[in-house]
């Protein structure tokens, strides 16, 4: 049937809430606290023989759209250390009305804890609306590296996000003190503002990398060599910033890979990244 002007507020919509805390039971990682509800679910694949504790998100609506909903929350006690992945790409669909989904993230990091965000990338459609936030909050010497990325249409399955809106931020705090504040918004014809060479010279595929870390700056010659050309990175005052800008997932795949590895001591990326 062709395409109609419904109403978004006659709609069903979509709200995940999921909640998870870690503590240190003095040999590894263990669960402390967990709640999902709507579509949000919260899976913990078993790691044999490790110190960490690995949570995968899952949105069960397989999606988001206009009106949309998905909340994350996430504690890790001194000594706990944590990796937090996606179980995959999440998508954002055309909206039928002028509300984005909005995606909020808060993630909060004892002193003498380790807490590694890492969803896979978000794929916009062709007039998505998307409001996207990541809030940490970091004490004493927390220890943390997170990844957001976006994709603005797959060149190889032949899409193309003309039109839409994109807002995100991420704010970051050691002991209260602001750390990183970082603000990225596109709206209306975001293909032309895409191909802008100041923007994004027509690439797609663009991911941002920090870590928060006493001494991380030691580690900048090593990540700017794992972008291989694919982005550029920067550090001080204890936290290190790598941006990405790729033609194609493969590549963005592999600098990602390349400078998380560097950032996580060549830890592996979780398994639901290859699945």
């Amino acid at each position: 049937m062709p395409d109609s002007p419904v109403p978004a507020g006659r709609l069903q919509r979509t709200q995940g809430v999921g909640r998870i805390g870690f503590g240190w039971d003095g040999a590894r990682t263990v669960l402390k606290t967990l709640h999902q509800a709507g579509a949000a679910k919260i899976r913990l694949p078993a790691l044999h023989d490790s110190r960490m504790a690995e949570a995968v998100l899952i949105n069960t609506a397989g999606g988001l759209t206009d009106g949309d909903s998905l909340t994350t929350t996430v504690q890790t006690a001194a000594g706990a250390d944590a990796v937090i992945a996606s179980q995959a790409c999440e998508k954002i669909y055309r909206a039928l009305g002028p509300a984005p989904a909005r995606v909020e993230s808060t993630l909060r990091v004892a002193a003498g804890a380790r807490l590694a965000w890492l969803p896979q990338e978000t794929i916009l459609f062709d007039g998505a609306r998307l409001d996207r936030r990541l809030t940490v909050e970091l004490e004493g010497d927390a220890d943390f590296v997170g990844v957001e990325s976006l994709i603005f249409g797959r060149e190889s399955m032949g899409e193309a996000m003309a039109t839409g809106a994109v807002r995100e931020s991420w704010r970051v705090r050691r002991d209260g003190r602001l750390l990183f504040a970082d603000g990225f918004a596109l709206e209306g014809d975001i293909a032309g503002l895409l191909a802008r060479p100041a923007l994004a010279a027509g690439n797609r595929y663009l991911s941002t990398v920090l870590c928060c870390r006493e001494g991380v700056e030691t580690l900048l010659d090593p990540v700017r060599a794992a972008l291989a050309g694919a982005g550029a990175a920067s550090a001080f005052g204890g936290k290190l910033v790598a941006r990405i800008a790729c033609r194609n997932g493969r590549q963005m795949r592999a600098a990602l890979g390349g400078a998380l590895a560097v950032l996580r001591g060549g830890e592996p990326l979780p398994r639901v990244w290859s699945i």
